[in-house]
């Protein structure tokens, strides 16, 4: 094992020992921490990263994943170019103005929400989706609840939570966390698609990494929602293996215009977040600047008073803790700790701008990069998900609430814990990795 794989494979219980004293000294929980969760998290996380990073047929059966993702998603820009024309035509095809997020990469959301319904009306989705609830309950002994809720959103953002509306309104605290964290510790399927419009240039196999992480980061998320906020009740589905709640379309055709009626939803809302978020991180830059600058010329030092620069400092010893070489890690820490306020978009943008600029010095930079921000894990997201889940249970907006924060805690843990088992899998021969 190199050094940094090494790293990276320590990194995974020193984050366990951070989620650790945070719950105990921050949150006062003094619980019996659930091994037998702990290990059986950690030990499927590890035996996916083996099957999909070591194993020959793991290995391709993910490039096939990644080829087949990537020739999806060149259909999907097909009509957002009758609709946008040139503007729609992305970087590198004869006729291309450059990068355009509005037009390039925001419609294929519009388009993968469309083929997430379809693969709902048909079954498909359900169905994966309560096998991956049944391995989880049985093996992790939580609720099924959770688990479902954990399972769906490896494929589906906030609607994950309409698959366990009829639990909700009699979860624990502890449940209650833990559909947060899952929620934000992953992706949904259709926004996934923008990260892959965003990074593929730079990085052809970035499809069947994210991917993976959306794996990789169901049970980190329940690992770390475990530990922040034990389960000290009795969930009315504690063992249980429940069925997925969900309202069927009538037609495929209403499936399809449902699905990307949702896309578009989607896509205000990010658009929203991003001009009112970027705005007031501008403002807010120009603020702490001005002071700042003041400060570093009293005493003579150099501090980066930005909001990026300061998350920077924050997150640069988790970023060595995940196995990030030390050249590249004041650049990466800052692309991580931004995700906080200026949500994953913002993130994977600008780590496509450093793998673009040739900032990054190691490949393995991006790659565990790219897993640690494959997630929902900032305070939009968060604000989000409490917002969805409260409008299922009115009568739970208290307690959600209360939980919102050591939930974006956890799942911020978690997406590096993810990262960490990319970065101790981590080599220059493998495929998925090339």
């Amino acid at each position: 094992m190199q050094l940094y794989n090494f790293i990276s494979f320590s990194g995974i219980f020193i984050l366990l020992i951070i989620a650790w004293l945070i719950s105990r000294f921050f949150f006062g929980n003094k619980e019996i921490i659930n091994w037998h969760l702990i290990c059986w998290g950690i030990g499927l996380q590890i035996l996916f990263a083996l099957f999909i990073f070591i194993v020959p047929a793991g290995i391709k059966l993910f490039q096939s994943i990644n080829d087949i993702a990537v020739i999806v998603l060149s259909t999907a820009s097909d009509g957002a170019r009758f609709v946008f024309g040139t503007l729609a035509v992305p970087p590198g095809d004869e006729g291309s103005l450059g990068f355009i997020l509005a037009f390039q990469a925001f419609p294929t959301i519009i388009f993968f929400s469309a083929l997430v319904a379809i693969l709902y009306y048909y079954n498909i989705l359900p169905f994966i989706i309560g096998l991956f609830a049944k391995l989880f309950t049985r093996l992790m002994k939580i609720s099924g609840a959770e688990a479902l809720c954990a399972a769906s959103n490896i494929f589906v953002g906030v609607e994950s939570a309409f698959t366990i509306k009829p639990y909700i309104q009699k979860m624990t605290r502890s449940e209650l966390c833990t559909i947060l964290t899952a929620g934000m510790a992953t992706v949904a399927s259709n926004v996934l698609a923008l990260y892959v419009f965003t990074l593929y240039s730079q990085f052809p196999s970035i499809a069947g990494h994210l991917i993976s992480a959306s794996f990789l980061s169901a049970p980190a998320a329940l690992v770390m929602s475990k530990i922040l906020f034990p389960e000290t009740g009795i969930p009315e589905t504690m063992g249980k293996v429940v069925e997925s709640h969900y309202e069927k379309d009538a037609s495929l055709f209403e499936a399809i215009i449902n699905g990307a009626t949702s896309g578009l939803k989607v896509v205000f809302s990010i658009v929203a977040l991003l001009i009112a978020v970027l705005g007031l991180v501008a403002l807010t830059d120009l603020v702490i600047g001005n002071v700042g600058s003041k400060f570093n010329i009293l005493m003579q030092i150099n501090i980066d008073w930005s909001l990026k620069g300061l998350l920077g400092y924050i997150f640069y010893p988790f970023t060595l803790i995940i196995g990030i070489p030390i050249e590249d890690a004041k650049i990466i820490s800052q692309i991580i700790g931004e995700r906080i306020i200026l949500t994953e978009v913002a993130s994977y943008q600008d780590l496509a701008a450093a793998i673009a600029d040739k900032t990054l010095m190691y490949p393995r930079s991006a790659v565990v990069a790219s897993y640690a921000l494959c997630g929902f894990a900032h305070v939009a997201s968060m604000a989000i998900f409490v917002g969805g889940i409260t409008a299922l249970a009115p009568e739970r907006t208290g307690a959600v609430s209360r939980v919102a924060f050591k939930a974006l805690i956890a799942a911020t843990l978690a997406c590096l814990m993810t990262a960490c088992i990319a970065g101790t899998f981590f080599t220059k021969t493998s495929i998925l990795f090339g």
